[in-house]
């Protein structure tokens, strides 16, 4: 799973680099996030701009990021496409999450 991190106005943002997050990857995705967001205390900001494709096992993958920064931080969306943004309303997880139409958008309403 291609993860790239870096720290930006109080996040710790993930810009996931793979175009998908299904059955196949979702155990990678969840590793590669705890391993780039451990040990810190920023929110995380997870941009999906890249990913055109997530199913239910890539959302189960998501959530359980989630639940993995614990009760002090907090889990943010950035930049989803169409389909992707589909699935989470859907679902409903659109009401769970903090979206954000764009990084920038996410790293402006933060500052």
């Amino acid at each position: 799973m291609g993860l790239r991190a870096q720290h930006s106005n109080g996040f710790c943002l993930l810009q996931v680099e793979d175009s998908r997050i299904d059955a196949a990857g979702a155990i990678a995705f969840k590793e590669a996030v705890r391993q780039a967001s451990e040990g810190g205390q920023d929110d995380v900001l997870l941009d999906l701009g890249a990913v055109d494709f997530i199913d239910s096992s890539g959302l189960g993958a998501v959530v359980a990021v989630m639940k993995a920064l614990g009760p002090d931080r907090r889990l943010h969306l950035a930049g989803l496409r169409p389909a992707v943004a589909k699935v989470f309303r859907l679902t409903r997880m659109d009401s769970v999450f903090t979206i954000h139409a764009t990084v920038a958008d996410a790293l402006k309403d933060a500052a």
